[in-house]
């Protein structure tokens, strides 16, 4: 497909920013996902650096540096399979009280009525 896609100067260009922006998606997602502990973040960074990859060079270089940290994760949560587990579960657990005390305790709007937007 890539090959056709290539061969008509027309689909080129907007191909390559279609491969970009979804690429850029999938980062955005692993970025949004740093508030939560655990290797959350890696697979959404690493599937849109393996989507950049596709089509840029540029990508390439940190998609390896990106694979060899996921490896890394990966071997070190086999190795200790339950603080990975524990440490993910509490986080999550931690996440959702948390959503839970800005929801129950109307945090937004309290800090809305101290700074006027």
């Amino acid at each position: 497909m890539r090959e056709r896609v290539r061969s008509r100067p027309s689909l080129h260009h907007p191909y390559r920013v279609g491969v970009f922006i979804l690429g850029l998606a999938f980062i955005a997602l692993g970025i949004a996902l740093m508030a939560l502990p655990g290797p959350l973040t890696i697979p959404p960074v690493l599937l849109g650096l393996w989507i950049w990859a596709s089509e840029f060079r540029f990508a390439e270089r940190f998609f390896d540096r990106f694979r060899e940290k996921a490896r890394d994760a990966w071997a070190h949560a086999k190795r200790r399979p339950k603080s990975s587990a524990t440490i993910t579960g509490g986080g999550l657990a931690a996440a959702a009280v948390a959503f839970w005390a800005v929801g129950h305790f109307q945090l937004v709007d309290r800090v809305r009525e101290v700074i006027p937007v």
